[in-house]
């Protein structure tokens, strides 16, 4: 089994923006899990509140939930200061961004307010203004002195929302939780809602919330000290932490709050009067501790985690927020043994057989669209299916709007349920509805050499021409696009590209290139005049240093870059700034064998970290697992 060493890069529970259509930034996170041996620095760092209680910018008041976004913004429920203050990581002081005009109900107060996030999407505050019974929406636009009241009449206490952007909230007098589309005054139980008790359908003053990918509900419930999951429609939940009564022993909680829950279904909840923070694994008998207990703690309550892997907790009779920092390097590594999810059944036509795949893409919920190129059609397959649906093309080469001629490359546009397609031998991109019934596509752009494309979160297309040598940025409905990547002719200079196949955007809009004739991978920053090479380059080989004309390409959020290196037959991994990759998939020889690839072409990864390859001459796609990381 080979690895490769690299730095964790974290995201917190949900990223709390809708559904992008654009290949997100892979990281080695909360979302394939948190290695169970995880350990994190005993020593805690005051983030804010280290002088004590006070209504000053560097002190917070019995301070509660707590919110930590990707840029490591933090904002802080400071509930008897009737405010919420943020602060960046080290600011001396935060910035009252909510309420801090004593305690009221009027719009641009609060009145002990329990739980705040941050909506990307509108770039607001979503607030529990619990004294107040209400939840308030509030700008973080410059300027903004009040909030506007999304729901009223409810003892809130938590709050969550998921990627379609529902809210869940729970509420302590109904013991319930709710689960609400934004507008939506009613909601829907998701949890609870049979009167308070101990029953498996009952909450007794539920806290705080996390919603997982599946939409299943993790509640923790203050009085029957334990922490249950809901799955989506359930009509009873499990115990999944606690639930022993009221106590301290390892197999017990007493009244929790905080909570966080990775894909692993590792559950990480704050155990309130114990002053210790616990991990449950999934099906775990009993936690083990994982801070606190020994005076380090003082009524914690509320938990966030950074993209780091440190975790933050308010306490609320110390009167400050302090971090935890997560020891160590991570190991990732992929199974060598590849499982055909796609094809595999020799070149054809038929719906269980490719015929020269190229691009691919996956979707959050696992939908897989990939160009079928010799076929000349796009084909759809959900994990799982022995035989796949052609959603595009599909009726013989031609260049009529119902077909295509040898597509490259494909993604799905969540926002507007469409694909996008290079339809590379017509010389246009093809924009192709996924609604039943629709049987053919519009073009976007024409006579254009088209070989890739992606979407950034704004929607920018980004497509690579391989006849002009370049990468332009388009707003979708504009012809003319933006050159972002080369456009200065074919040639090895680092303002040159020759030959640019597959393109990746970062969420800094850097856009990266595979530079296919002159076996490099390049990075553009946003802006910039010429790249800088970040993979190969030392002209064709099969070297550690060297590439031999790279296709797929995938960048996490450490700047680590994977890229199938088609000549070689092998997937390498490019840490940032590093003078050679390692090979992490195949470098067997070319071959049919599951631990063999044969002209690896397209390249992606699932929201779960599992790698998939379009494997050109084998006409199959490989799911590659990925093994679970774990501490150096």
């Amino acid at each position: 089994m080979l690895h490769i060493k690299v730095y964790i890069d974290l995201i917190v529970g949900w990223r709390l923006t809708a559904s992008v259509p654009y290949s997100t930034p892979f990281r080695l996170d909360f979302n394939s899990g948190i290695p169970i041996n995880a350990e994190w620095i005993q020593n805690g760092t005051i983030i804010t509140g280290e002088q004590g209680r006070d209504r000053t910018n560097n002190q917070v008041y019995w301070p509660e939930g707590l919110f930590i976004d990707d840029d490591q913004t933090i904002v802080i429920a400071d509930s008897l200061n009737h405010r919420i203050v943020q602060w960046n990581v080290g600011d001396t002081n935060g910035k009252v961004v909510a309420g801090g005009h004593g305690e009221g109900n009027r719009l641009y107060q609060l009145k002990y307010p329990t739980d705040v996030l941050i909506d990307i999407e509108t770039n607001s505050l979503i607030i529990c203004d619990e004294g107040n019974r209400r939840v308030v929406q509030w700008s973080r636009l410059s300027g903004t002195i009040q909030g506007e009241i999304l729901l009223n009449n409810i003892c809130c206490r938590g709050l969550a929302m998921d990627d379609q952007r529902y809210l869940y909230i729970s509420d302590i007098e109904k013991h319930e939780v709710r689960r609400y589309q934004i507008g939506d005054k009613n909601g829907t139980v998701v949890a609870g809602g049979h009167g308070k008790g101990t029953g498996l359908n009952q909450l007794n003053e539920p806290t705080y919330v996390f919603v997982d990918r599946e939409q299943a509900v993790y509640v923790s419930e203050w009085n029957n000290h334990r922490v249950m999951k809901w799955d989506k429609d359930a009509k009873e939940g499990i115990i999944v932490a606690g639930g022993q009564g009221k106590g301290n022993s390892l197999a017990q909680l007493s009244c929790p709050n905080g909570l966080f829950v990775d894909t692993f279904g590792t559950v990480y909840v704050v155990d309130s009067w114990n002053h210790r923070v616990m991990r449950w694994p999934k099906g775990a008998k009993q936690g083990t501790v994982i801070m606190g207990g020994k005076g380090q703690l003082h009524l914690p309550i509320g938990l966030s985690f950074d993209r780091h892997g440190n975790f933050y907790v308010a306490e609320k009779w110390n009167h400050r927020v302090q971090r935890f920092s997560m020891k160590g390097e991570f190991i990732a590594r992929w199974a060598q043994n590849g499982v055909t999810v796609a094809g595999g059944h020799g070149h054809g036509s038929a719906t269980y057989q490719l015929c020269g795949p190229w691009g691919l893409f996956i979707n959050d919920d696992q939908t897989m669209v990939i160009a079928d190129s010799l076929n000349h059609r796009i084909v759809q397959w959900n994990i799982g299916d022995t035989n796949g649906k052609v959603v595009a093309g599909g009726h013989g080469e031609g260049n009529r709007l119902y077909q295509l001629k040898y597509p490259t490359d494909v993604l799905i546009d969540v926002e507007t349920n469409s694909l996008i397609i290079c339809d590379r031998q017509n010389r246009r991109v093809i924009q192709w509805c996924r609604c039943s019934g629709i049987n053919q596509g519009e073009i976007l752009f024409d006579k254009i050499d088209c070989f890739g494309v992606t979407m950034d979160d704004q929607r920018y297309l980004y497509i690579s021409d391989i006849e002009k040598h370049e990468v332009r940025r388009y707003r979708i409905g504009n012809k003319n696009g933006t050159v972002v990547a080369g456009g200065h002719g074919k040639g090895t200079g680092l303002n040159q590209l020759n030959e640019p196949t597959y393109v990746f955007v970062d969420r800094e809009q850097a856009v990266y290139v595979s530079d296919r004739k002159n076996h490099r991978v390049m990075k553009w920053d946003k802006g910039s005049k010429e790249g800088v090479i970040v993979a190969g380059g030392q002209d064709t080989g099969e070297r550690l240093t060297q590439l031999s004309y790279p296709y797929g390409l995938f960048v996490d959020t450490s700047d680590s870059v994977y890229v199938a290196d088609y000549g070689n037959d092998r997937v390498m991994c490019w840490p940032k700034g590093a003078k050679q990759g390692t090979v992490i998939v195949d470098g067997n020889s070319r071959g049919v064998g599951t631990n063999q690839l044969c002209g690896p072409w397209g390249l992606f990864f699932d929201r779960h970290n599992n790698l998939y390859v379009s494997d050109n001459w084998n006409h199959r796609v490989q799911r590659f697992s990925k093994e679970l990381t774990s501490l150096l």
